[in-house]
């Protein structure tokens, strides 16, 4: 890391963060000059023009990463164009395929020495649609190899689409996936595929199972309430178990399978857990924890000294919410630790765009490690106009917070920092009420920022305010000030600060003298033109005694991922600048509050770009 002063040209300037201006109605109005329907011609010009392109910055990657240095970014005119914008919009080390559509992640696994990761894939556009199981693999779950799409819809039971699954290795070193079929009348189905030869270490090809289905929808379920089978894992008593997501009227449930062959299912007569209003529970999740150390468990892990977790998500909602609890395989119930915290009420695994992660136990590593979809925030319109929709978040780890008993630490997985270069620190910056400093660190447009921040605890001390009522979702984001926050990073700002994603934390002062902290993400003016989504994020976060405030943040173009005190709190934006990209896209601190000073320490590095590519077969 290199010790570093910033320039303040900007410090005493009018604080910008306080207005929130109304964007242009030019802006507002503007739209792309590539449309799907506006001729065949158009359209092909944009994709022979952006293939040149990414194939000429791959190239040009390729030769950063052997000097282990990132240069400046290519200027752009201040005003870039909306081609220049939807190129830019691709991100640098998150997991996209090179064109079209991903949605859910199916069945990560660990076989022969790589991670294969499958998804919700439409081959064919960037929108949802004939839902197929992409497949790629990777030694490091940063730098992927495409393989040829795994599974499509062929069959009577699966024609409109090879819906979520997962699949199970057997200890014999049998593999097997279970999915769902979504049917010719739209019924949920249970199917069955295998692997032509597990002896291949890419598990290139799959066949579907004969007499598949092999589960059709059970009595008191909607029949397209019944989704998403897990792997198949092995109880201390020697049964084999799967589970599945669902809903009675609208009480979201886990249904509970036995089997003895993989293939004939028996459903028990009750639900693992079930939580009522809570309306359907697809992509569930269920894991156990260590409550002594960091190592992760195989699901057959059982014992004193773990906890199980059940993680659901739902489309309705878009949001993946967790609890922990015990686990009784005798009975084969779940029993959260607070019913106030329970499955749907209580915590999520990320408070931004996230939806349907689904985890991996990696045996390599002993960890455990998930991916979650993060959707598009902008219209069809840009989608089709790009060629490629939606992405997954960097892959994180899962652990138990054993500091507070209460919630998992989410955090990304050591292997990206392999990306890391030109290391900038800047220590002890005093942010006094109302400041705003910009940052020189050049290009800001891929960053791994690690920062600190600590308040003036006497003036928290002396104050009367109050604010009980704070929340980050209903506030004007980092324009409302109060007496102590907001304060943190500014990142895909322009110079101006026309254009800005604030990232930060704001202490609330309640009335019975204690406080709260919350971790928030600003989006209302993260974009003058199409993104339709102008919300902010966030959730209240609990900070023990003697911990400093703390955030990582990893900006990648269109993505923006926030992680609080070690991961106890995560959120994930997508924004679409229209000033603040390539050298116009710029970083800085500040500090909104009215009565206290911020001191912050940051750390930021450059990112660099991870290798998406087929597999050279």
């Amino acid at each position: 890391l290199q010790n570093s002063s910033f320039f303040s040209d900007l410090e005493h300037a009018p604080n910008h963060i306080l207005d929130h201006p109304e964007p242009q109605p030019a802006a507002l109005t503007k739209r792309l000059f590539v449309r799907l329907l506006s001729g065949i011609t158009l359209v092909s010009l944009f994709f022979v023009s952006a293939f040149v392109l990414i194939v000429t910055n791959q190239q040009n990657s390729t030769q950063i990463a052997s000097n282990s240095a990132l240069p400046e970014a290519p200027p752009v005119p201040e005003k870039s164009s909306q081609f220049d914008r939807l190129l830019w919009e691709r991100t640098a080390f998150h997991f996209q395929p090179s064109k079209n559509f991903i949605y859910d992640p199916n069945g990560q696994i660990f076989h022969m020495g790589w991670y294969h990761l499958f998804y919700q894939h439409n081959p064919y556009a960037p929108v949802w649609g004939n839902m197929s199981w992409g497949h790629s693999v990777s030694k490091d779950m940063i730098n992927w190899f495409e393989l040829p799409v795994a599974m499509i819809p062929t069959e009577w039971y699966d024609i409109e689409g090879v819906l979520s699954g997962s699949i199970t290795v057997l200890p014999n070193g049998q593999i097997f996936a279970l999915y769902t079929g979504n049917a010719n009348d739209f019924s949920q189905l249970q199917c069955k595929a295998i692997p032509v030869n597990t002896s291949d270490p890419l598990l290139v090809k799959w066949v579907k199972y004969d007499s598949n289905p092999i589960l059709y929808t059970p009595p008191g379920i909607g029949l397209k309430d019944y989704r998403d089978p897990s792997t198949v894992w092995t109880g201390p008593d020697g049964i084999h178990r799967m589970i599945m997501g669902s809903k009675r009227n609208n009480t979201g449930l886990v249904l509970v399978y036995y089997t003895t062959d993989f293939t004939n299912y028996e459903l028990l007569d009750e639900p693992l857990h079930s939580v009522p209003n809570t309306d359907m529970w697809e992509c569930v999740d269920f894991y156990p924890v260590s409550l002594t150390n960091d190592s992760a468990l195989d699901m057959a892990a059982f014992g004193s000294g773990i906890k199980h977790v059940i993680k659901e998500s739902w489309e309705g909602h878009g949001k993946d919410f967790y609890s922990i609890g015990t686990y009784d395989p005798k009975i084969d119930k779940w029993i959260p630790d607070n019913p106030e915290l329970d499955v749907g009420i209580g915590y999520r695994c990320d408070y931004g765009r996230f939806f349907a992660s689904k985890s991996l136990y990696d045996p390599l590593k002993k960890r455990r490690v998930t991916w979650g979809y993060i959707g598009e925030s902008d219209s069809p319109d840009q989608d089709l106009s790009r060629g490629w929709a939606t992405i997954y978040n960097v892959a994180r780890t899962v652990v138990l917070d054993r500091k507070t008993g209460t919630h998992l630490l989410h955090w990304p997985v050591e292997e990206i920092e392999s990306l890391r270069s030109n290391g900038r620190e800047f220590e002890e910056i005093e942010l006094e009420p109302g400041s705003v400093i910009p940052l020189d660190i050049g290009s800001a447009t891929q960053l791994d920022i690690v920062a600190t921040f600590k308040v003036d605890e006497d003036t928290l001390k002396a104050t009367s305010e109050t604010n009980d009522q704070y929340g980050c979702t209903t506030s004007s984001g980092a324009a409302e000030r109060g007496s102590f926050g907001p304060f943190g990073v500014a990142v895909l700002a322009d110079g101006t600060l026309s254009e800005l994603t604030p990232v930060y934390f704001y202490i609330a002062k309640n009335k019975d003298g204690g406080v709260t902290t919350h971790f928030c993400t600003d989006k209302l003016r993260s974009s003058l033109d199409y993104d339709g989504e102008r919300v902010v994020y966030g959730s209240s976060i609990t900070v023990l005694d003697g911990e400093e405030l703390t955030m990582r943040v990893l900006v990648d173009h269109s993505v923006i991922e926030g992680f609080a005190q070690g991961g106890r709190t995560v959120i994930t934006s997508r924004v679409y600048p229209t000033k603040a990209i390539y050298d116009g896209a710029k970083l800085f601190l500040f500090n909104n509050a009215t009565a206290t000073t911020v001191k912050a320490s940051i750390n930021i590095w450059q990112m660099g770009l991870a290798q998406i590519k087929p597999y050279p077969f």
